[in-house]
């Protein structure tokens, strides 16, 4: 086999391989990862590097008290399963958590928070 040929089959299995073991990481959020808004959001919006499986990914936003403050409504988008929303009540000023646990269509797991702040 030619040596070029034999090198671009091991960088194909290389990226397959690297993609096989992906875990689903945080891309962006809305609000933005420690941020200070001057209007409440009425939800949280997150994307992920992966695809979502919904039946074993939790998304929770919590108050300086460590009261829960989303409605408990969190899912991930049947047209874009990278996007995780959670619906919040309305929001004082303050400091909250955004707090996830998310696992990929390829069963790895990946958990991580953030900061935001609701401003005057």
């Amino acid at each position: 086999m030619h040596i070029g040929l034999r090198m671009g089959a091991c960088l194909v299995c290389l990226a397959m391989a690297t993609a096989a073991i992906a875990h689903a990481m945080l891309d962006r959020a809305v609000p933005r990862v420690g941020s200070s808004v001057r209007v409440a959001p009425e939800r949280i919006e997150l994307w992920f590097s992966e695809r979502l499986e919904p039946a074993f990914s939790t998304l929770k936003v919590i108050d300086s008290s460590g009261h829960q403050v989303d409605r408990g409504d969190a899912s991930v988008d049947a047209g874009d399963r990278t996007h995780f929303i959670v619906s919040l009540t309305p929001l004082a000023r303050g400091r909250y958590r955004v707090v996830w646990r998310v696992v990929s269509v390829d069963a790895h797991a990946t958990a991580g928070d953030f900061a935001f702040e609701v401003s005057p």
